[in-house]
């Protein structure tokens, strides 16, 4: 499968790349001065599941709504996942120019989660790429200490930090790399290490004026040896209409949250192990 996920990247990345390269040639054409393609390189704040270097202005205020189903694997038993739905709300707050913070709620191990956001530098002339620094804290309230006995408050915690880096190469393709640290106080396998160091990537390819083609994946370096969790790969389409962005996609991890999708991924693309999902972004 490995080779499929190459290819797949491969293959929305050169469309991006011949597009960027007939923008450059009509440029060049029509004796036009060199367009700069300045931020944002992203619609909405994800890329599907992966964060973008898309962060609200100061005083916007987004509503943030995230269904991921169940897997399609299990068919008209719960009617390929609708059943079986994770749902997460998430509010975000544009603090200061290039300063966000948001608060949510997942279903998926009742899990809240603070983020904070912030544009470190800004793709221009003089600049190749947008930087953007993002951090998230998780608390998982479903363990239950009649489990573990000796649970604490700090063991239900876990943490990301991610160095978001994009650039928009044309009108119509982004791409970004995500390095990452997530901190797991409590791992869902004992042999998985607590400090874990992940490289995501993504991109979008815009198709008309108000669709894009996403994919976003996730590389973790410390995945335990024999794991029964993934690494995390994301295809959707982006809509926008009016004040709304809308993403469906499909995925292999049914958490929207940074621990729980680079950490533990559950399905399998291989095995048709997936989940179906939708994001609803509202901006106030």
């Amino acid at each position: 499968m490995k080779h499929y996920f190459l290819l797949a990247i491969f293959s929305i990345c050169s469309m991006g790349l011949l597009h960027a390269q007939d923008d450059l040639l009509d440029e060049l054409e029509g004796d036009a001065t060199p367009q700069t393609f300045e931020s944002p390189a992203f619609k909405a704040m994800k890329i599907g599941n992966l964060q973008s270097t898309k962060v609200a202005a100061k005083g916007d205020f987004y509503l943030y709504v995230s269904h991921r189903f169940g897997t399609l694997d299990d068919g008209l038993s719960t009617f390929f996942g609708f059943d079986n739905a994770n749902t997460k709300i998430q509010l975000v707050y544009g603090l200061l120019d290039g300063w966000q913070f948001g608060v949510s709620r997942e279903s998926l191990r009742q899990t809240y989660a603070l983020s904070t956001k912030m544009k470190l530098k800004s793709q221009s002339g003089d600049f190749p790429v947008n930087l953007v620094g993002y951090a998230t804290v998780n608390i998982n309230t479903q363990v239950r200490k009649d489990r573990f006995p000796f649970l604490t408050f700090d063991d239900r915690l876990s943490y990301t930090t991610q160095l978001l880096i994009s650039r928009r190469f044309s009108n119509s393709f982004s791409l970004e790399l995500a390095p990452s640290y997530v901190r797991q106080n409590l791992t869902l396998e004992a042999a998985q290490k607590h400090d874990q160091f992940a490289m995501g990537a993504g991109g979008r390819l815009k198709v008309s004026k108000r669709m894009s083609i996403n994919m976003d994946y996730v590389y973790n370096f410390s995945r335990a040896d024999n794991s029964q969790f993934k690494n995390p790969l994301t295809i959707g389409v982006d809509i926008e209409t009016g004040g709304h962005v809308f993403q469906l996609l499909f995925s292999n991890a049914q958490s929207t949250n940074e621990p729980g999708f680079i950490s533990n991924a559950e399905g399998d693309w291989g095995d048709g192990d997936i989940f179906f999902g939708f994001n609803i972004v509202r901006v106030f």
